[in-house]
């Protein structure tokens, strides 16, 4: 490799350090790392803006930037609110049942937005829910945020690196949909047994305090039955023309910011309000990854890593496959899922492209977004999500210590994680 090649290198790994370590806001590791780059020359304003393969990815920008004005919008109906109440009465106080409901609910909301805005709408609910039934909050959050990552596995939009593996490797909305949800919704189910277990000690059921909850009303948590309406139309939209943008020939990013724009539009909100509540911080993360990973192509680092894995595997598709699967969750735990998937994936495209770029070598990309999705739950910092929950736990009076999390993480996560790599093996290999 050339000198800027073996430069870019060690900026990437520093840059890598500073994000897992947490010695420097990964915001700020993630754009100082790009400026970096651009500086030394391993990339240049035609790449990093324009590029479609060494430049920042527009489309997943945009596919965020849309979904996170919806959400905006949205949770000033009051929705989500009313979904936790509503959840706390079918569950008539009863905690296991109250778990199984809200994590299910979080589970399929996080499937079709943003895992991290999800959490960020339900945990605060969940907290006022535990606190009037006297239930501990912990368990009750970290099971919802092990059924956020499991449940945003499912649909291309439901956890950022579905959305970068997608637009790296050319997915459809649909394919995620065959490929992806059948083994979540077993994943789900496996999970929801699991947490009978693992959190039984949670389950103190108090007649007195399941009276008071069965009193509220969740139709007052509604606050602009219109603007419900409203979103409800624009979302079911969207949905539809996810499902449908291969007929339309409509990117999914084009959807979500149409879809984002027109509700805040007609919503008659403040834009400036609204637009307060998107998530800059983790776009601008994605827009400084973009850059450096950009530069790594550009230098040919991945493409010289690309080819070294592919002779290491001798073109064993189910050797491959499996690596991935497995191999994908101790990075994913160590670090945030974004930045590992971000560098990876120009990784696998080579794998894969070396593979003939055959329909066969897809599974490839299956395996590597599950394993990286589901490595999401071994520890606190190995998912967004995660990390917003803590925080907010930690803001409301309630310390989750790292190994608290993990002993839970570690031991869902090589459960899901088997089941995910024989689903692999059964569907791409032993059933074909």
């Amino acid at each position: 490799m050339s000198v800027t090649a073996w430069m870019a290198v060690a900026v990437f790994a520093a840059v890598y350090v500073l994000i897992a370590t947490e010695w420097v806001h990964r915001v700020a590791a993630a754009l100082a790392g790009a400026v970096v780059m651009l500086l030394i020359g391993a990339t240049d304003a035609e790449h990093a803006f324009f590029s479609e393969h060494a430049g920042i990815d527009w489309n997943v920008i945009f596919l965020l930037l849309g979904m996170m004005l919806i959400v905006a919008v949205l949770k000033r109906t009051g929705i989500f609110e009313f979904i936790a109440i509503w959840a706390a009465r079918r569950a008539h106080g009863r905690p296991y049942r109250l778990m199984v409901l809200l994590t299910v609910a979080t589970g399929f909301l996080s499937a079709w937005l943003d895992n991290v805005t999800t959490v960020l709408l339900i945990a605060p609910v969940t907290i006022l829910v535990c606190r009037r039934l006297g239930l501990p909050v912990i368990p009750y959050l970290i099971a919802e945020i092990m059924a956020c990552n499991i449940g945003g596995a499912a649909t291309l939009i439901g956890d950022p690196p579905n959305i970068m593996i997608g637009s790296r490797a050319d997915l459809s909305f649909n394919d995620f949909l065959i490929h992806m949800t059948p083994i979540v919704v077993v994943l789900m189910i496996v999970f929801v047994l699991m947490s009978r277990v693992m959190f039984r000690s949670a389950f103190r059921y108090d007649p007195e305090r399941a009276a008071s909850v069965m009193e509220l009303n969740p139709r007052q948590a509604i606050k602009d039955v219109r603007l419900l309406i409203v979103s409800g139309v624009v979302i079911t939209a969207v949905m539809a023309c996810f499902v449908l943008h291969t007929a339309l020939h409509l990117e999914p990013s084009v959807v979500a910011i149409s879809g984002g724009l027109l509700l805040l539009g007609v919503s008659r909100l403040r834009p400036g309000d609204v637009v307060k509540d998107v998530e800059w911080e983790t776009l601008a993360f994605f827009t400084g990854l973009f850059v450096m990973v950009g530069a790594m192509v550009q230098t040919g680092v991945i493409g010289d890593l690309g080819e070294a894995a592919a002779d290491a595997t001798g073109g064993n598709l189910l050797g491959t496959a499996m690596a991935l699967v497995f191999g994908s969750v101790v990075p994913s735990a160590v670090i945030d899922n974004i930045p590992f998937v971000a560098s990876v994936s120009p990784i696998v495209s080579e794998i894969v492209a070396s593979s003939g770029g055959s329909e066969e070598a897809g599974v490839l990309w299956w395996a590597f977004a599950l394993g990286a999705d589901l490595g999401g739950n071994a520890t606190i910092i190995a998912s967004s999500a995660n990390v917003v929950v803590i925080g907010i736990a930690e803001r409301e009076g309630h310390h989750i210590s790292f190994w608290q999390f993990s002993r839970y993480g570690l031991i869902v996560t090589a459960v899901t994680v088997t089941i995910a790599a024989a689903y692999v093996w059964l569907r791409y290999f032993a059933l074909v």
